[in-house]
């Protein structure tokens, strides 16, 4: 066998010795069969034309944004995923987990240290005025220290341990950055789709006020209305026209905000990707996740799994540290007056020592870092059942949205019907002279709201479908390259 091959042979065997602490036990996943109280019905309510169903353990795919078919959203979230600072800054967050577990994974070898000190020295005479010969020379020394500390009570095994968990962590937080970047950019996507139904919905009914004022000058003109009648219906028309700006001064955010998204400044928006309500298209089938695997898909519950991990490795540290700790050291050498006879017959020296090192006292400091690690740890496992219970909220919140969404965007559209119809009557009594003005402004005010109320649920319908998916785990298992990085072993160290 080797020198290389025992090497690992004896690592190995030390790795496997007594490593005192808890093992961690992955959580079970709750014990529910729903995220809502009663049953999840099949589908939405039809709206616009449009029904949403549920298909209970459809899985996710991984560009989930792909199902609102909307070529210019899938480049632009293509984009922000190569070019967003935010998630480059997570994965060399994760680069740095690992390589602190990789450098950690070194403490299971021997340190060597290779040292060469040269030295040129001049004597004093002694107590009696005698100069010894020589007075002046040189001295050199060449030297290999090994130290090694066996793992015997575990502690750098749960050290390890801890930072694996810890570079798992920052994994699944690598994935809730990329599934939260995806979402935000599809979010303002959408907020912009809807900004300009808006807009179209304003400019819309500023043209209905536009069409009625101008009927109402000839008629003031004929001496059919009184002046005041015409100067309230400007006053109308110009609070509706006051009420654009803003929604365009929001919509250039927007704008800015979607540039930002994908790792640009402002001044380079990508101005062949501008979004509409008619150019986002609603997914028709939806997918839901069950519960007992929910907690294996969302990368927060994940996230929050592994720092469970890593507390309970580090209790094992603490317990290791008030152990004794065994220390061999070796020095191998040569030392000669002339550097060419350094390595020379009876030039060579060596000393070989070990050490047990057993803390008696240290004012409790080990006892209490003992229980801090254990307060780290319930806090832990406490921080991953809110995190669990949040995650099952935000599916039952999205769930809920995606249902009521289609109810609201019916009844918006019925309102809108209804509304135009109202002040289309309105306007053929106006034409007769048969009305009373207080009712066309009602009128028209009714519509205006109407009109902005259906931009504004069709939006949602859209927003709350890719909060479901953001709910759901976002799929991020199914990319090509999602596939999860195996923590270091003694192996990968001597590859």
């Amino acid at each position: 066998m080797g020198a290389r091959s025992y090497l690992i042979l004896c690592t190995a065997l030390l790795m496997s010795s007594c490593a005192v602490g808890p093992d961690f036990e992955r959580p079970e996943a709750p014990p529910v069969r729903g995220y809502t109280v009663g049953r999840l019905p099949a589908s939405t309510a039809s709206a616009d034309g449009q029904t949403q169903r549920f298909h209970q353990g459809r899985d996710i795919p991984g560009d989930w944004w792909s199902m609102f078919r909307s070529k210019a959203l899938q480049a632009l979230v293509e984009e922000g995923l190569r070019n967003n600072p935010d998630l480059e800054a997570a994965q060399a967050a994760l680069r740095i987990a690992r390589e602190n577990t990789a450098a950690q994974l070194g403490f299971y070898l021997p340190s060597v240290d290779a040292s060469f000190d040269a030295t040129r020295q001049k004597l004093p005479a002694d107590v009696t005025g005698t100069v010894p010969n020589p007075r002046i020379f040189n001295v050199f020394t060449a030297q290999v220290s090994v130290s090694y500390t066996p793992d015997v009570f575990g502690a750098n095994f749960r050290t390890v341990e801890s930072l694996e968990a810890t570079a798992e962590n920052q994994r699944y937080q690598l994935e809730a950055t990329h599934i939260t970047l995806a979402t935000n950019i599809v979010l303002a996507a959408v907020q912009e789709a809807g900004l300009r139904g808006q807009i179209a919905a304003t400019e819309r009914i500023i043209k209905i006020v536009r069409d009625v004022l101008d009927l109402m000058r000839r008629q003031r003109s004929l001496g059919q209305i009184a002046e005041a009648d015409v100067v309230t219906q400007e006053a109308a028309l110009a609070q509706i026209e006051q009420t654009l700006p803003p929604l365009q001064r929001q919509l250039e955010q927007q704008r800015h905000l979607l540039t930002a998204l994908v790792g640009r400044l402002p001044s380079q928006e990508p101005t062949r990707s501008k979004f509409t309500l008619n150019s986002l298209h609603l997914p028709r089938n939806l997918p839901v996740t069950l519960p007992s695997t929910l907690v294996s898909q969302r990368p927060d519950i994940r996230a929050a799994e592994a720092n469970v991990h890593s507390t309970s490795a580090l209790i094992g540290v603490a317990i290791a540290n008030r152990l004794p700790n065994i220390t061999i050291s070796a020095v191998d050498g040569s030392q000669a007056f002339d550097i060419s006879k350094l390595f020379s017959p009876g030039t060579g020296f060596w000393t070989l020592s070990g050490t047990v090192l057993q803390p008696v006292f240290r004012g409790g400091t080990l006892y209490h870092r003992e229980l801090a690690a254990r307060a780290a740890f319930d806090q832990a496992a406490a921080q991953y059942r809110s995190t669990v219970i949040t995650a099952f909220q935000n599916v039952a919140d999205a769930l809920s949205a995606v249902r009521t969404d289609a109810i609201a965007l019916d009844k918006a559209i019925a309102a809108e019907r209804a509304s135009l119809r109202s002040l289309d009557i309105a306007r053929q009594r106006l034409e007769l002279g048969d009305i009373n003005y207080l009712l066309l402004l009602n009128a028209q005010q009714t519509y205006q709201l109407a009109l902005l109320n259906v931009a504004q649920q069709r939006a949602n319908r859209l927003a709350d479908t890719a909060a479901l998916y953001q709910a759901l785990g976002g799929g991020w298992w199914n990319r090509p390259n999602a596939n999860p990085e195996l923590p270091l072993t003694i192996g990968d160290f001597f590859q």
